[in-house]
This record gives C-alpha cells, structure tokens and sequence, in this order.
C-alpha cells in the first residue's frame, strides 16, 4: 500500500485535516477517543486494496485545528464535519465505521444526511440511553466521574478512570509507545458525548444501513451492552469483530476481514449474535 495522502479542509471554525488511500468505493473511519487518522493507518492497509480509505483527525485533535480553542465541541458539530468531508472527497454514499465516540457522529451523520452514507457500522456507542437501569445510570455516572477525576486529579488519574468505563481488553502498543493527548478528549469530546442525545426515529428510517458492531472479547462490558441496545431499538442482528473495544486498532487484519464482510452483505455467521 502506498503512504496515505493527506489533505486539509476548512470547515465552519476549524481546519479538518484527512488522509486518503486505497482504490475503490470510499470507506470513512471515525476514530473514538482521542485516537487520530494515524491510528486508523493499520485497518486502511488492509482495507485499501478494496475501498477509497478516508480517516480525519476530528477538530481540536492533532492536526485539526480549531479557529476559538476556547470553543466548545459537540456531536452535532463533529457530525456536520464529516458531512462536509464526505461532500468534499465523493458525490456516492459511502461506507462508514465509527468507534466507541465516533460511533455517535457516524449515527449523526446518517440521521442528519442519509444520502451520503451507504452502509454504516457503528462500534460501541458510548450511549447511556440504549441501556436499560441499572447500567443506564453506571454508564452516566461512570462519565460524570470521569469528568471530575480530569478536573481534580489530572490526565493520568482519568485515564485509569477511562480504561475501566470502556472495559479495553486490548493492551499492545502497535505504534511504538505513541501516546494521545487525551486532554482535549476529556476536557470536550467526552462531555459532548455525555450529553449527546440519538436522533432515534431518523435512525429507524435508515435502520437497514446500520449494523450494530461490538468486539468479541468486550462481552458484559457496558459499551457491547450499549451496541446490543442499539441493536435492539433498530430490530438489526448485532455483529462482533474482532478484538474488545479497540479492535479496529489492535487487531486491524481481522477487524478489516469482518468490516469486508460486512459490507458485502455477508457477515459472518460466527461472532454474530441474535
């Protein structure tokens, strides 16, 4: 695969900055966290002989830069920068793949702009409304704790708190000790999704192009329980991949060969559940 080529966009107060590889249908990546398009380098390898791999450091991440730091973020905003992105880059519908926060702008992006999105996987929402009590209540409480263990303990004391709300099996490093900034995260992106609410009737409207993702090993973690509740609403099966939360990152061949499968309308019958 030859090196993905970078591009820059602007887009209402900020400058989005994006990556392109690969030859075919176009693929958009949403990353969660504060994961950027480089992390999204090791599934576009195994993807870029089938599709047109587009991944973009959301605004305020790396790359991305914001017009007002002081600005704050929302799903909603994020959601209309991956329109515009998408609007740039194709004028066809698009696969999609968003992960744990991504997953939330992916389902904004499909709910506000249907046309642009061919088939969506969604992976681990981070949504405390597709739970039922009482893990509803530990999810809302577990952001919220999350929130002021940033503000009164600082970056290291929270990131403690954000491995044990995702539950992320995955452990390896594939990028050599590389470390993201997570202050922008939990300072914006993790209150945004905290307070973000899913455009539900849209999403039913555009159900038979969302598949509910959840990883194998996250199995009784609350966010596969959020991706089983999002299965539930929409009456779709609920496909597992590859890996736990982070599979996209940490196990990139197999994530990609479900992803594949996926997208060609064949899932495989092992991992998936009812």
């Amino acid at each position: 695969m030859t090196a993905p080529l970078p591009g820059y966009l602007r887009v209402p107060g900020a400058t989005l900055h994006y990556t392109v590889c690969g030859t075919g249908p176009t693929l958009l990546i949403i990353q969660g966290g504060a994961r950027d398009a480089d992390r999204s380098a090791p599934i576009a390898h195994h993807l870029a002989p089938t599709y047109r791999v587009v991944a973009y450091d959301r605004r305020g991440r790396s790359r991305s830069r914001l017009d007002d730091p002081s600005q704050a973020v929302s799903i909603a905003r994020h959601g209309d920068d991956a329109h515009r992105l998408l609007a740039a880059l194709t004028d066809e519908p698009a696969f999609v793949v968003g992960l744990s926060l991504g997953a939330l702008i992916a389902l904004e992006l499909i709910a506000t702009h249907p046309e642009q999105v061919r088939m969506l996987v969604a992976h681990e929402p981070i949504s405390a409304e597709l739970l039922v009590e009482p893990a509803r209540s530990r999810l809302r409480a577990g952001q919220r704790e999350l929130e002021t263990t940033f503000r009164r303990d600082g970056i290291f004391a929270a990131i403690a708190k954000l491995a044990a709300l995702t539950a992320d099996t995955d452990t390896a490093d594939p990028e050599g000790g590389k470390t993201p900034d997570l202050r922008f995260f939990l300072s914006n992106d993790a209150v945004a999704a905290r307070r973000y609410r899913l455009r539900l009737p849209a999403l039913q409207a555009a159900a038979e192009r969302i598949v509910p993702g959840a990883g194998i090993a996250s199995r009784g973690a609350l966010l596969h329980r959020c991706a089983e509740g999002l299965a539930e609403r929409l009456d779709r099966p609920l496909v597992e991949f590859p890996g736990g939360h982070s599979g996209c990152v940490f196990v990139p061949e197999g994530f990609a060969a479900t992803l594949r499968e996926t997208f060609a309308g064949s899932a495989p019958q092992q991992g998936r559940t009812a």
